[in-house]
């Protein structure tokens, strides 16, 4: 094996490391941050005050992180739990103290047949395991959106509809 790369990620300790499918890596380190990295180059990352601002961040910190590709999920030492999209880091799932004590690990339940048992309808599922000896499984539901013809066809009928309006409010407009 050969060092490819070295560089400081964290202030301290280094909590959880996880690799995604698209070659980024995500660490979960004691100085209360969680980045997601692209070789040395920091691509984004959480700070515990700037994503929950109402709790002190010197009591809190990112313990556990996994990174399915599109999801990152997260186990804190408050055994908090939650599920940001993972190039954005916008929060779409979060339980406060989904465990009694420290989350250890989170995994995503994987996409296969024996998964999508589990997954059913939900766009995503996150397992937690924490100090409290139990082991808990959390739900994405799907997000709803606007298929595109739909989207496309209000955007045509928008400016149908404007360009009547400007026609009956200046009647020699076209």
């Amino acid at each position: 094996m050969k060092k490819l790369l070295e560089f400081k990620a964290h202030d301290g300790e280094i909590e959880d490391i996880a690799l995604s499918p698209d070659n980024k890596v995500v660490t979960a380190g004691r100085d209360f941050q969680c980045c997601v990295w692209q070789q040395d180059q920091l691509v984004t990352g959480l700070r515990w005050h700037e994503n929950l601002p109402g709790i002190p961040d010197k009591a809190y910190r990112y313990q556990a992180c996994r990174d399915s590709g599109t999801f990152l999920g997260l186990g804190t030492v408050t055994g908090s739990v939650a599920i940001h999209i993972a190039f954005s880091l916008q929060r779409l799932y979060y339980v406060k103290e989904a465990h009694g004590i420290v989350v250890t690990d989170v995994a995503f339940v994987p996409e296969s047949q024996p998964g999508q048992e589990l997954l059913g309808s939900h766009e995503a599922a996150l397992l937690s395991v924490a100090v409290d000896s139990r082991c808990k499984l959390h739900l994405l539901p799907t997000r709803r959106s606007l298929p595109v013809w739909l989207l496309l066809l209000l955007c045509a009928g928008l400016i149908v509809a404007t360009i009547l309006l400007l026609q009956l409010a200046f009647p020699g407009f076209l």
